[in-house]
C-alpha cells in the first residue's frame, strides 16, 4: 500500500533534511514547532463592561477573562459580576479557574473549579465544559457545575458578531441556565430557571477598544417563575445597556 505524504510535509521534510544533519532532526523539529505554533501567549479581555437600566434600578455588569498558554493547553480565569448601583449593597461575583485542552481546531474542553461570592452563602463548584466556535463563527460557552453540596446545574451561552461594516458590529446573545433540583433559599426551581436575550451594537474604535449600546431582556421560567410570583417578585426584566468591550 502506497502511503500518501501531504505536500507541505514533504517540502518541510526536504527543507529540514537539507538544512540539518540527520542527528539534528529532533532538535530541528522542536525549533520548527517553537516558530509555528508552540509559543506561549496571554490575553485579558472584557466582553461586557456595562451599565444596565433594569427598569430604573441601575446595575453594573462585568464579564471578562484571562488566559495563558499555547495552542493545545491553556489556563483560563473567568470572572462575572453584578453590582447594584442604587443601593450600593447587592452584589454577585463568580470566578472560575479552568484548565483547557484543545479537542478540535475550534473547540476546547475545560475543567476546573468555580466559586460564587454573594450577599448570602458562598458556594464552590467543580466545572466541566466546552468553549469554542460552531459553524458560521457562533461563539459557544457551555458548562456543567457540581456544587460542594452535590447540586447539579448547567449554563449555556451563544453569541455571534454580525459585521454591518468593518467597524460597526451587531452582536445577538443568548444565555440560559438549568438546575437539577430546586434551591428554595435562592428562589430557584428545578429545570430551566431562566433565559436572557441581548442585542448590542458596538463600534470598533480600534480592534482592542469598542463602546456599545443595546438592549437585554431576561425571563424567569418554570418553577423559578412560580416561586418569584408567589413572593411578589417580577419574572421579567428589560434593560437598556451602555458599555465597553476591550482587551489587551
Amino acid at each position: 500500500m502506497i502511503k500518501r505524504v501531504p505536500l507541505v510535509a514533504f517540502f518541510m521534510g526536504a527543507g529540514l533534511s537539507g538544512a540539518f544533519a540527520s542527528d539534528d532532526l529532533p532538535a530541528s523539529y522542536q525549533a520548527l514547532l517553537a516558530g509555528t505554533g508552540a509559543q506561549t501567549h496571554w490575553q485579558v479581555s472584557f466582553d461586557r463592561f456595562e451599565v444596565q437600566s433594569n427598569e430604573g434600578d441601575l446595575s453594573a455588569v462585568a464579564e471578562g477573562d484571562f488566559w495563558f498558554g499555547g495552542d493545545l493547553n491553556k489556563l483560563w480565569i473567568k470572572m462575572g459580576g453584578e453590582f447594584d448601583l442604587e443601593t450600593h449593597g447587592g452584589h454577585e461575583v463568580d470566578v472560575e479557574a479552568l484548565y483547557a485542552r484543545a479537542m478540535t481546531p475550534f473547540f476546547d474542553l475545560q475543567m476546573g473549579l468555580a466559586h460564587d461570592f454573594t450577599d448570602g452563602d458562598d458556594r464552590s463548584y467543580g466545572v466541566l465544559g466546552v468553549m469554542g466556535h460552531a459553524p458560521y463563527w457562533i461563539g459557544v460557552d457551555a458548562a456543567l457545575y457540581v456544587s460542594e453540596g452535590g447540586d447539579l446545574s448547567a449554563r449555556f451561552e451563544v453569541e455571534r458578531d454580525i459585521l454591518l461594516t468593518q467597524r460597526l458590529i451587531l452582536q445577538p446573545r443568548f444565555e440560559t441556565r438549568w438546575l437539577a433540583e430546586s434551591l428554595l433559599a435562592d428562589m430557584l426551581g428545578a429545570g430551566v430557571t431562566g433565559t436572557e436575550l441581548g442585542l448590542r451594537l458596538r463600534y470598533d474604535v480600534s480592534r482592542q477598544f469598542a463602546p456599545y449600546v443595546g438592549v437585554s431582556a431576561a425571563w424567569a421560567l418554570g418553577d423559578t417563575a412560580d416561586l418569584l410570583r408567589l413572593s411578589g417578585e417580577n419574572t421579567q426584566d428589560t434593560s437598556l445597556v451602555v458599555g465597553l468591550k476591550f482587551w489587551f
